[in-house]
């Protein structure tokens, strides 16, 4: 595994450089609209493959290392046809919990990305955790913004 570390106490510290999402639809203007324009993410790799698979990877500007991998759901080699449908019923229900973004300033980002179209369901929220917003991509999964508290953050 290159990449990989060895923590203080010998033990392997991978790191992580790609994580999945599913997106109902990621070519633009939809996925790459939200994810690019609203967002602010960067497209690291956008590959046409055959039997019309796409492989499009965005990240932010800040993480060079890190690229989420936008995934549409459909038969393959990952999924058969059944369950892809079964993805893309939840994708179109907007359940799926995607992850979390992580931010210095809760308030000010929401702010910023509600001005740029982001779709909040949630609007900023003290918690146990620090402060934070939930939004939508418009393709099917919602995000936690969140603003740590110096707390959550020093337990890390």
């Amino acid at each position: 595994m290159s990449g990989a570390k060895t923590g203080l106490d010998g033990a392997l510290d991978p790191g992580v450089g790609e994580g999945g999402m599913l997106a109902g639809e990621v070519d633009p203007p939809l996925g790459g609209r939200v994810y690019t324009e609203q967002l602010g993410l960067e497209v690291r790799t956008d590959m046409n493959m055959e039997g019309g698979f796409r492989w499009l990877t965005v990240g932010p500007p800040s993480q060079p290392d890190l690229q989420i991998i936008l995934l549409e759901p459909r038969g393959g080699p990952m999924l058969d046809d059944a369950a892809a449908r079964q993805i893309r019923a939840l994708l179109e229900k907007g359940i799926l919990g995607a992850g979390v973004f992580e931010t210095d300033d809760c308030r000010a980002t929401y702010d910023e990305l509600r001005q740029r179209g982001v779709e909040f369901v949630a609007p900023p929220a003290e918690r146990f955790y620090g402060i934070e917003a939930i939004f939508k991509d418009g393709v099917g999964n919602w995000f936690s913004l969140t603003e740590r508290s110096k707390e959550s953050s020093a337990s890390r």
